[in-house]
């Protein structure tokens, strides 16, 4: 694990975007290249030995943090996108909002059966979208070798929400309580 002080990096903005909401902002960790490398270099570390044939990031910071880690494992990088974004032929999955829904896409042939995915986003809250990956994952024949945020807020239960479709343990930098 680093020893890099992840959490002092993060920008605490109270009643953003709305009265009542404390917003976590990741911004200045990727803006800082020692922070940003750390966190790249500590999503990636546990995936090493796990033979990563694909990066799974969700639009769009899950871009920004799944990229390079990809490029660090020797992966490619695969973006799930929202509706209407991919030009080709693309698998999607339905997750629940906190009022309503919404969609991620990816290309059918971004990933196969034989593939290792690693999900990989900068924050995990209720789930959601990483519930929707994984379910993509699973459609298209690959194996799901883990899950990895820069930030996790606890308080929402995302290990407990993941776990009702995965067994594969999330792997976070900052716990946020």
């Amino acid at each position: 694990m680093s020893e890099f002080d992840f959490e002092s990096m993060i920008v605490t903005i109270p009643d953003y975007p709305k009265p009542g909401v404390v917003f976590k902002d990741i911004t200045p960790l990727m803006a800082d290249a020692k922070g940003f490398a750390a966190a790249v270099k500590a999503l990636a570390d546990p995936y090493r030995d796990a033979g990563v044939t694909k990066v799974i990031g969700a639009e769009a910071r899950g871009f920004m943090m799944g990229a390079p880690v990809a490029v660090e494992l020797g992966a490619g990088f695969v973006p799930a996108r929202k509706p209407g974004k991919l030009p080709r032929e693309t698998a999607s999955q339905e997750y629940d909002l906190e009022y309503g829904t919404a969609e991620l896409h990816i290309h059918r042939d971004a990933i196969h059966s034989g593939d290792k995915v690693l999900l990989v986003d900068d924050l995990i809250a209720t789930g959601g979208t990483m519930v929707a990956q994984v379910k993509l994952v699973e459609h298209l024949g690959a194996e799901l070798v883990g899950i990895a945020c820069a930030m996790e807020l606890e308080f929402f239960n995302p290990r407990g929400i993941l776990a009702e479709v995965t067994d594969k343990q999330l792997h976070s930098l900052v716990k946020i309580k």
